[in-house]
């Protein structure tokens, strides 16, 4: 039995266990953003149109989609360990392949399996961790998976940039007369092992446990992580909020009249508008929209890594507030936030001008675009980024919590594929203002969802929410 037992239950062991989860969205961050950086040598290398291009940055997406599709049902069937355990093998083997890819073809294979391990890591690791806190510091432990992300995405920022420098550039050849471009996407391997071996040591989710029947396994962790009293009290909870006539399956997310609960759309409305405010066109291409408006491969790297601090120390801020303000007031200032910035963005740009066939913004413009465009960042990451993953890891029943996530994930990432795929396109043919504007009215739009549809979560235990 743990040694110091209170109302936050064994806070060494808890904080243990989020610590090892959250590697997944350390690495979901880094394998989102490791592509940012290496296009120019993706471009050179495979001799890639920017459309093709777009395809190939965004085949990790539809992997993706599928991976949180499929980890949500997975994870009832073989549990929510097990099926992290799969998504951190294939993060390292998705690695590997990415960096030796010899095609186009062959990178975007390696993408889509690397992007199905994010899908899974994405709903996971959230709905692992509100599974085994206490409600009233739920949402801080939750909103540690953000900081992870984010650190992820400045550490691949950061390694790239450091071994463009080293090279000379992303193109030039590094260890092994390799490409520092191909040394970017094997760096990953590392953190990919990390998580794996990491996994062993934790437990499985009590709550999978009594839902197969494992009362006596999910009791002993319980214990562990409460103590014995209240680990018995929990559960009985757990048993009571469970469906005694069947196992956890999609059918649960259904009414019984037909159609989906409206939680569920509810869950997918903040997974969907949290990809239509274009956060993703900001980590994976970064460096491609820097240099566009006047900055050296260098310079636009070293802005990734300016923009991954800052959203960092938002995300540290989100932790503070999350319990104490609660999630909707944080998603609401978020959306406003964010509409102000994008608007901004979208001004700044309607100011530029082509010189040479490259766009070019007049010089006190540039610095506003700088500067608008990381508070867009951090109100991002100080709102919908950690919010938008705390809630749908805790917002649904436990009868339906991985059919849910299931929903949701693919949704999300759904809507990211979306964004991330078209922007190429849509910043070459229609123009960065037009694009901008609407990331702009999608924020806008955000904050009367949050207002309309989302009810707040903060301080209800999980078998207290209503589907």
């Amino acid at each position: 039995m743990a040694k110091s037992v209170g109302k936050s239950g064994n806070l060494t062991f808890i904080c243990l266990i989020v610590a090892v989860a959250t590697i997944g969205g350390f690495m979901f961050g880094y394998d989102s953003g490791a592509i940012n950086g290496t296009q120019e040598g993706l471009q050179r290398a495979f001799k890639l149109n920017q459309t093709e291009l777009g395809l190939t940055v965004s085949a990790l997406l539809p992997g993706c989609a599928l991976g949180a599709f499929l980890a949500g049902r997975f994870a009832d069937i073989h549990g929510r360990r097990k099926v992290m355990m799969f998504a951190a093998l294939l993060f390292l083997l998705s690695a590997l392949a990415s960096g030796a890819a010899q095609t186009a073809m062959i990178l975007a294979i390696a993408r889509f399996f690397a992007g199905a391990a994010v899908g899974a890591a994405s709903v996971l690791s959230p709905a692992y961790i509100s599974e085994v806190t206490p409600a009233h510091i739920r949402g801080r432990l939750s909103s540690a998976q953000q900081v992870m992300i984010i650190s992820g995405l400045t550490g691949a920022f950061l390694v790239n940039y450091s071994l463009a420098q080293a090279a000379g550039s992303s193109l030039d050849a590094f260890w092994g007369g390799q490409a520092a471009w191909r040394w970017m996407f094997w760096a990953q391997a590392v953190p990919a092992l990390l998580f794996l071996v990491t996994l062993l040591a934790i437990p499985e989710s009590p709550r999978f446990l009594v839902a197969k029947g494992r009362q006596n396994e999910a009791e002993q962790i319980l214990t562990r992580l409460f103590g014995g009293a209240l680990a018995r009290e929990k559960l009985g909870e757990i048993v009571a909020s469970l469906a005694t006539d069947h196992a956890p399956s999609l059918v649960d997310i259904r009414k019984p009249g037909g159609g989906w609960r409206p939680i569920i759309w509810v869950g997918i409305g903040l997974a969907v508008f949290q990809q239509l405010v274009g956060i993703n066109v900001v980590f994976y291409y970064g460096a491609v929209l820097w240099q566009a408006v006047g900055f050296s491969e260098a310079d636009a790297l070293k802005i990734n890594i300016l923009s991954g601090a800052m959203s960092i120390f938002a995300c540290i801020a989100s932790i503070l507030l999350i319990d104490r303000l609660g999630r909707r007031p944080l998603l609401l200032v978020g959306s406003l936030g964010m509409a102000v910035t994008l608007g901004t963005l979208a001004w700044c740009f309607g100011q530029a001008s082509f010189v040479g066939g490259h766009l070019v913004l007049p010089a006190g413009v540039g610095r506003i675009a700088l500067f608008a465009a990381n508070a867009y960042v951090v109100f991002f990451n100080l709102s919908w980024g950690p919010v938008m993953w705390v809630m749908l890891g805790e917002m649904f029943p436990n009868q339906m919590r991985g059919s849910a996530l299931a929903v949701a994930g693919a949704a999300q990432w759904t809507a990211n594929f979306a964004v991330s795929a078209s922007f190429p396109w849509l910043s070459k043919n229609i123009g960065l203002p037009v694009t901008y504007g609407a990331y702009t009215a999608f924020a806008l739009l955000s904050f009367f969802f949050v207002r309309a549809c989302v009810h707040e979560t903060k301080g209800v235990e999980l078998e207290a929410m209503q589907g």
